[in-house]
């Protein structure tokens, strides 16, 4: 799918036939009647909108003729919280949902949306801002998993967590200093699994929001795994504890 958009008139049309888009970046400066249309349009979205330099346009133009905007286009487009919740009661499943809070990588994004489908969660939020949205790169390490898990994108993530607990759902945090571990945490409950940003870990307005702040256990030198990991890791472990046991 296309994720840049160069030129006025291509990126007026793409906000005018309603395509979900991340963000635009307008010349710096550029302040005349066409820019100042499609800024106008671009907040109509609530997009976000960066002015920059030309050496950065000409470095992230394919085209060569950006006209002074580009705009960033989402991979796939985004799903409502509705649609989330909606999705766990056609499956008649207990809901099962993933927060990232604040992951800029988008190879990391793409795997934990992987790892969310493959474990059957029912969707991923990602915030509006610092943080990657769904490009083509993410769309690339999710191999093919955007197809069959939905996005929310928040435009307010401390907001979103209030009212996931609004609606049943208990927040789980992970973090290596947790205060209950892996194998005790209950996701055998309405789960939101939050994974923090590869830096800084959760923020600490999340932080304080979670339940539960959950701890894998390590055997190992290295105290830490990376973010994309720790959700496959929590994942599955949801996955465990909601999966009858035959023998």
């Amino acid at each position: 799918m296309t994720e840049m958009i160069e030129g006025r008139n291509a990126v007026l049309e793409a906000f005018r036939s309603g395509k979900c888009v991340d963000k635009l970046f307008i010349l710096d400066g550029c302040q005349d009647g066409p820019v100042r249309t499609i800024a106008r349009e671009a907040r109509k979205h609530d997009t976000i909108v960066k002015f920059v330099p030309k050496e950065r346009l000409d470095s992230m133009s394919e085209t060569g003729a950006h006209q002074g905007v580009i705009a960033q286009a989402a991979a796939q487009e985004y799903v409502s919280l509705d649609d989330i919740f909606r999705v766990a009661e056609e499956r008649s499943e207990v809901p099962l949902i993933v927060v990232c809070d604040g992951i800029e990588d988008p190879h990391n994004l793409g795997a934990i949306i992987r790892s969310a489908e493959t474990a059957g969660a029912h969707g991923v939020i990602i915030p509006k801002r610092r943080a990657v949205g769904l490009t083509a790169a993410v769309a690339r390490s999710a191999a093919g998993a955007l197809a069959y898990v939905g996005v929310h994108k928040a435009n307010n993530l401390a907001s979103t967590l209030d009212e996931l607990k609004e609606r049943g759902v208990w927040l789980f945090g992970a973090e290596a200093d947790g205060t209950v571990g892996l194998y005790d945490a209950p996701f055998d409950r309405p789960t939101a699994i939050i994974i923090g940003s590869e830096g800084q870990g959760l923020s600490r307005l999340t932080r304080d929001k979670c339940d539960y702040i959950v701890s894998i256990p390590m055997r190992g030198r290295v105290n830490s795994l990376n973010a994309s990991n720790a959700a496959a890791v929590l994942l599955f472990e949801a996955l465990r504890r909601r999966t009858p046991v035959s023998y």
